[in-house]
């Protein structure tokens, strides 16, 4: 309560600032450290061209920029991790969902100042969103609860939970507001639903995808745009990588109006690949599709028209050479750090560019291929030993021909959804689901069987052999260390308000701990493992090392595959058959009470 009261109070603040006649941004300027990196995410434009707003990540403020002056006039704090930032189609209102503070932000612009109107806590991990063409209906996805939040803007209020795949990291709507594409990421597919009756028309899945982007529909409401990766589950080497037989990018569509076979085209050029598409965008003439690659940093300008697009047996591993030949049909253009949001002005030829590690917003013509403007939107002049690391983790250059970061595995130091060989076992297709980097140097040794006890020595080999590259130099190990060691782990959406744990899961708090289902006798400590190696059975007959390294419990709530290989994709088969207590020490079978109440304690880690 004393929170919420907080907020508000904090509200009001805010707007008697943004009506008052001596507000001024340098006095609201000083509530956000100037020191801390702003890392925009996203970007959107308003309607009539006059102002760019940004989401900052890593500061948990929006940023307002006037278009034409290329300047900040304003900054506000709105929550914690901002994800992603659009207008209403009225240009009113601005809304930004906080991933880790669960909320839908609601800002308007007053006297050239940034004004809070309003908050919705939607929980589950908002990130992406769509907004009808009512100006009133949102559709927001929670990627932690595996649902799509409506959310009435005049209420302020959930009036609605749709149940999709996991992971709904981003969603687009039909022009007239009658399709609803979602792009589930943990479950590799786009789901395309009603949105009058809230449900799912059908879905089209991605083999073997990961990674879904920002989504976009065309003009006629036809098709929906998306980027993503696929990893194609081949043993990692030189030849296989070159040919895109491991990690590739694509941009797709899917069908608006039926079910159809997805589109798609590959975008890796050889020896000069793609990596980790994100931001997409199509100009108000239909001539231009602009992506953003934020892992080799750099944005890529199609001609749409007569992009070739391709279905069942397609795209392909490479590059289409007809596009590779043709400038007018691809090009390419370096703009640094880590493009992230795009927008295209509407004279076609401008792009904004939300750029992460530059802390700016850019602006870049796309006739000339160049940046012409670069606003910078705050932050430290010489980036920490952190930051420096962050730019290790996100870059594709580090890699064989840049095919793929560390981003590419451990999305923003997570996990993505496929069991992956990444042949530091040195062993070929001995697949096992990535583990997450949160709270590394705690969680040692390392690796699922444990072998990997000097995290240097790991740091170099991810480098050397997953991913094909140069020997990275101790600076640059001890750099992506301290931003490892440094890197946040995202707050829990599965426990109370106030943190407590609700009646469920404290009674499966106690079964954890008690000698009938024995849980804690291997998964203990803060970090719930022990760093032992064990024998439970579960092993393979190819594994190269005998038992396995206990997995820390943080942040179970986050996995769609569980156990090593990633066969288990439910909590519930753990628990009831390939790690059952009767399995791992003999214990009886648990009830199916218990097993729930477990399963909300293991959530709620």
């Amino acid at each position: 309560m004393q929170s919420r009261s907080r907020a508000l109070l904090l509200t009001l603040v805010y707007l008697s600032l943004a009506v008052g006649c001596g507000a001024a941004f340098a006095a609201r300027a000083d509530v956000i450290d100037p020191s801390v990196d702003r890392s925009p995410v996203d970007l959107a434009l308003s309607p009539d061209g006059k102002w760019l707003v940004t989401a900052n990540e890593t500061s948990g403020s929006v940023s307002l920029i006037d278009a034409a002056a290329g300047r900040v006039v304003d900054e506000l704090r709105i929550g914690s991790h901002p994800a992603h930032i659009d207008f209403t189609p009225d240009g009113t209102t601005i809304l930004a969902t906080n991933q880790w503070s669960g909320e839908l932000s609601l800002l308007a612009i007053r006297e050239d100042k940034l004004a809070a109107i309003g908050t919705v806590h939607v929980g589950g991990h908002p990130q992406g969103f769509a907004i009808a063409p009512d100006n009133r209906t949102v559709y927001v996805g929670l990627t932690a609860a595996a649902q799509v939040a409506q959310v009435d803007l005049r209420s302020l209020s959930v009036v609605r939970r749709i149940d999709v795949g996991n992971w709904p990291r981003y969603l687009t709507l039909s022009p007239d507001g009658t399709r609803l594409a979602v792009g589930s990421s943990g479950d590799a597919e786009i789901e395309v639903i009603d949105t009058a009756t809230a449900e799912a028309l059908y879905e089209e899945p991605l083999a073997n995808g990961v990674n879904i982007g920002h989504m976009t529909p065309s003009a006629d409401g036809q098709y929906a745009y998306f980027t993503w990766m696929i990893y194609r589950t081949n043993p990692i080497t030189r030849d296989n990588i070159q040919r895109g037989w491991v990690l590739a990018s694509r941009i797709g569509r899917v069908r608006l109006d039926g079910a159809s076979y997805r589109e798609a085209i590959s975008l890796d050029v050889p020896e000069m690949a793609v990596a980790d598409p994100h931001g997409l965008a199509i100009s108000g003439d239909g001539q231009r599709l602009v992506a953003s690659s934020s892992g080799t940093h750099e944005l890529l300008v199609y001609r749409l028209p007569d992009l070739p697009f391709v279905s069942t047996g397609g795209p392909g591993d490479l590059i289409d050479r007809r596009l590779q030949r043709d400038r007018d049909r691809f090009s390419r253009i370096d703009v640094g750090g880590r493009p992230m949001g795009l927008e295209i002005a509407s004279d076609n030829q401008t792009v904004y560019v939300a750029n992460y590690l530059k802390n700016s917003l850019q602006s870049v013509d796309l006739k000339t291929k160049q940046v012409v403007r670069e606003i910078d939107l705050g932050g430290p002049s010489t980036p920490s030993p952190a930051r420096q690391g962050m730019a290790i983790f996100y870059d594709a250059q580090h890699s064989l021909d840049q095919w793929y970061s560390c981003h590419s595995c451990h999305q923003n130091g997570g996990i993505n959804s496929r069991p992956m060989d990444t042949w530091n076992d040195g062993t070929e297709m001995t697949l096992k689901t990535v583990l997450p980097l949160y709270e590394l140097t705690q969680t040692g040794p390392w690796t699922w069987h444990g072998w990997q006890e000097d995290l240097d020595d790991a740091m170099k080999k991810s480098f050397t052999v997953t991913m094909q590259g140069k020997q990275p130099t101790q600076t640059q190990t001890d750099a992506l260390i301290e931003f490892l060691s440094t890197m946040p782990s995202p707050p829990n959406p599965f426990t109370e308000p106030d943190g407590t744990l609700s009646a469920a899961a404290q009674r499966g708090k106690e079964l954890f701990h008690s000698s009938r289902a024995a849980c804690a006798d291997c998964h203990s400590g803060p970090q719930f493992t022990d760093g032992e190696i064990h024998d439970v059975g579960t092993g393979s007959k190819s594994d190269h090392y005998d038992g396995y390294n206990t997995p820390t419990l943080r942040g179970t709530y986050r996995k769609v595959r569980w156990m090593h290989s990633g066969r288990a994709k439910s909590l519930e088969r753990v628990l009831t058959d390939l790690h059952s207590p009767e399995k791992v020490s003999g214990l009886p079978k648990l009830s199916d009470d218990e097993v729930d109440d477990l399963i909300a304690y293991l959530r709620s880690l």
